[in-house]
């Protein structure tokens, strides 16, 4: 938690990493990348690793469509806060326990964890074939993705804050 701990204003953090993991997606990254990516700097996890490690997790962990891409960024970002490369219980219910608040405070917000459930209403055809949409003016249009890399850093911010308040 100490890597959060001189941050003296949350709003302006929040912020500046919103508008970062926002502009991943519109490079081409997909969701998973783009929310991890913009934390990579407070991790020291160098932006190449970060990019290969969160890459099976977009649009629904491979195009599957299950869960969502931005909450798996989110959950590995849990990993790095809360995990230790000790296997430990006490360690497991720590990262399992941020999980579980995180997908809460997620499922709160948007209803589900699923990406195909979260595409309902924007997208007509939601297909799993493995090959990506191109990024188009209308694919940023027809989907609510990027405000799920929104709403995802600043889910993981507020918990990040909540727990330097304790």
């Amino acid at each position: 938690m100490e890597r959060f701990s001189n941050i003296t204003n949350w709003e302006e953090e929040t912020e500046a990493r919103v508008a970062k993991g926002v502009a991943y997606f519109k490079e081409g990254y997909n969701c998973a990348q783009s929310v991890a990516r913009a934390f990579a700097d407070a991790y020291n996890v160098p932006l190449p690793l970060m990019t290969l490690m969160s890459a099976s997790f977009g649009a629904g962990i491979g195009r599957m469509r299950e869960t969502c891409g931005t909450a798996s960024g989110m959950f590995m970002l849990a990993g790095l806060e809360t995990a230790s490369v000790e296997a430990s219980q006490e360690t497991k219910a720590r990262n399992y326990a941020a999980v579980q608040e995180l997908a809460a405070d997620f499922k709160a917000q948007t209803g589900s964890l699923i990406c195909r459930e979260l595409l309902k209403g924007y997208v007509k055809d939601i297909n799993t074939n493995p090959t990506p949409e191109a990024r188009t003016d209308e694919y940023y249009r027809k989907r609510p993705c990027v405000k799920m890399v929104e709403l995802a850093i600043r889910t993981y911010m507020a918990w990040l804050k909540r727990r330097q308040e304790e």
